[in-house]
């Protein structure tokens, strides 16, 4: 019987992964941090989430040199995962669980932000009720609306299911999307300047990879209609904040969500972001948080049970899916 060790940085996934392990009837090596110098020769299977280290060939060879598999209850794998699979260790992700609550975030905040509601409280408090009440003219509501998605992996797949009840025309850039999928879907596909253009919601979800690196740039923001909303529940790199930042002064009445920004978190509280009225930050909420995080638990622990009977596994990381995945 193989062992498992329980790798990762955060209590209350800590519950996750043992519970996971110990339902699998395995006996379970508890640790938050590597014994320096020592070897695991016994661990075959790792169950991880946030705080999984990132090590190199060489390092895996020596302290893990019969690791077979991990079992990762958390999204991306992309800080740790190559030189594991290099090894011949197979992959494991609760991507798709932490996609739930990412896209629910998301919808609601396209929900109200079809609305005007991000401006409101500040306009109704300084200007009173009608100004409110007229300046929430200025937004289309949630019927036969245009929403823009940037990206179409698994979150833009959930926005996409989460949007079907509300009648609102979904437009998505994502080069890798076939036509095929995209017309199945229900969405169309267009370029980036179109969908800043037409869309007065665009919701940022591409993959983080060094091709989108600084894509969402001022001549993209410019566009944006004067009560154009972006969301940023994906990942920072893609914002040039500079950018951003003179598009939303040049234009008041547009709004920024962000839910993750660049520098990473923790951003500096003294930053040029924080002093812009129609940018919100939120400190990276969207993810799974709280009763949320045993969604992903429940994910692996489901996932070992299948890959352990011989079944095919839902959730395995290739390194042909690590080119397009967040």
């Amino acid at each position: 019987m193989d062992t498992i060790m329980f790798l990762c940085g955060r209590k209350q996934a800590i519950y996750n992964a043992y519970t996971a392990a110990q339902i699998a009837d395995h006996p379970v090596v508890e640790t938050g941090e590597l014994e320096e110098g020592r070897a695991y020769g016994e661990v075959e299977t790792i169950f991880s989430t946030w705080g999984m280290p990132a090590l190199s060939e060489e390092d895996i060879a020596r302290v893990f040199p019969n690791l077979k598999e991990i079992f990762y209850a958390a999204g991306t794998v992309q800080a740790f995962a190559r030189p594991y699979m290099a090894r011949g260790v197979r992959i494991f992700s609760a991507w798709a669980a932490n996609a739930v609550p990412v896209a629910e975030f998301t919808l609601a905040q396209i929900l109200l932000a079809n609305k005007g509601f991000f401006q409101l409280d500040g306009i109704y408090r300084r200007e009173g009720f009608k100004a409110a009440r007229d300046y929430a003219e200025r937004f289309y509501g949630n019927y036969h609306n245009r929403v823009g998605l940037l990206g179409a992996g698994m979150v833009g797949k959930k926005v996409i299911e989460l949007l079907k009840p509300f009648a609102l025309d979904v437009l998505v850039f994502d080069p890798f999307l076939p036509d095929e999928t995209a017309e199945a879907l229900g969405v169309e596909k267009t370029s980036l300047e179109a969908i800043f253009e037409t869309c007065p919601i665009v919701s940022n979800h591409l993959a983080n990879n060094a091709q989108t690196v600084g894509m969402l740039n001022y001549a993209l923001f410019s566009r944006m209609s004067p009560y154009g909303v972006f969301i940023n529940t994906g990942r920072n790199s893609q914002v040039v904040v500079p950018d951003l930042i003179r598009a939303m002064r040049e234009e008041p009445g547009r709004t920024a969500l962000l839910d993750v920004t660049d520098p990473e978190e923790p951003l500096p509280l003294d930053h040029e972001l924080f002093t812009v009225p129609n940018i919100q930050i939120t400190p990276h909420r969207a993810g799974s948080c709280r009763g949320e995080v045993y969604r992903m638990g429940d994910y692996m622990m489901e996932e070992y049970r299948r890959v352990h009977a011989g079944e095919a596994p839902r959730w395995e990381v290739t390194l042909e899916m690590l080119k397009t995945m967040a």
